[in-house]
């Protein structure tokens, strides 16, 4: 697995997937700061565009680092720019998942020069100061209602919620971030308990790690197109909230995958790709 060395010392690890066309898509994994397996090849995406999928530091295969500071989102901006370095790329095309879309808007407004085009899949808000509520979720899981695990995983969400959670709640309430709660969705799952760090995902979006004013100012003239891709099922990332985030650059593309979770790519590959390559093409 390849390696570059982060301005302080630390190793970081990155996978290169596929052999498709063009310049290649450099990913961030989410989670917060879990390992990019999870990503797998992104529903074959890697078929049409060469991937370079990054662990964050003390993720994956990447070093823990010296100081657990330098886990905080806007201490990984220059992480993202080594790599970039590294690649010998003059722009890249960047695709975020999750939490890391964070670290991509932060990096797009540090650095808009050395951003081709943005794609946020299911992203994070925390950087642009929109949060995320309980009947915003509530409104979105409503939409499951149908299905036979509704209602456990209803009354799981409600105590997480009022604050009075147990550990198996949020097993729970699993079934919400995926469009269909098959085979796949569960092994998916069941494979998230390995792959996180859990002591920086504390760290991440931790105090100093985003100042929304700025970067809204920042990305309001920002010159670069973003796609933002929600799924209609979302309920960590519900399509109404991330409707009012795609309103937030000047030249922003929406997108609801119907049918979609947390993790689109997942629940409808064939429509994940031809909407994400479409946009980077």
């Amino acid at each position: 697995m390849p390696t570059l060395t982060a301005p302080d010392g630390t190793e970081l690890a990155y996978r290169v997937l596929g052999d498709g066309t063009g310049a290649p898509v450099v990913c961030l994994p989410g989670g917060p700061m879990r390992d990019s397996v999870y990503l797998g090849d992104l529903g074959g995406l890697a078929a049409r565009r060469r991937l370079i999928v990054a662990d964050q530091r003390g993720a994956g295969l990447s070093a823990t680092p010296e100081d657990p500071a330098s886990y905080r989102c806007d201490r990984l901006v220059g992480d993202v720019e080594a790599l970039r370095e590294h690649l010998g790329l003059d722009r890249m095309d960047l695709l975020a998942h999750s939490a890391a879309a964070n670290l991509a808007v932060r990096y797009a407004e540090q650095y808009p020069h050395r951003v081709g085009r943005l794609a946020l899949i299911t992203p994070g808000t925390d950087a642009v100061g929109l949060t995320v509520t309980g009947e915003d979720r509530r409104e979105v899981g409503r939409l499951r209602k149908g299905e036979p695990w509704y209602a456990a995983a209803s009354a799981a969400f409600d105590a997480i919620d009022a604050g009075e959670a147990a550990a198996e709640d949020w097993v729970t309430i699993a079934p919400f971030l995926y469009g269909r709660w098959n085979e796949t969705a569960q092994a998916h799952r069941a494979a998230e308990g390995t792959q996180w760090n859990s002591a920086a995902a504390e760290v991440f979006g931790s105090e100093g790690a985003f100042d929304p004013g700025a970067t809204r100012a920042r990305i309001s003239t920002l010159d670069t197109r973003v796609l933002v891709l929600a799924g209609e099922f979302d309920l960590a990332s519900p399509p109404h909230v991330l409707a009012r985030f795609a309103d937030l650059f000047p030249r922003a593309e929406f997108v609801v995958q119907s049918g979609a979770g947390h993790y689109p790519w997942l629940d409808d590959a064939d429509r994940f790709v031809s909407t994400t390559v479409g946009f980077l093409n």
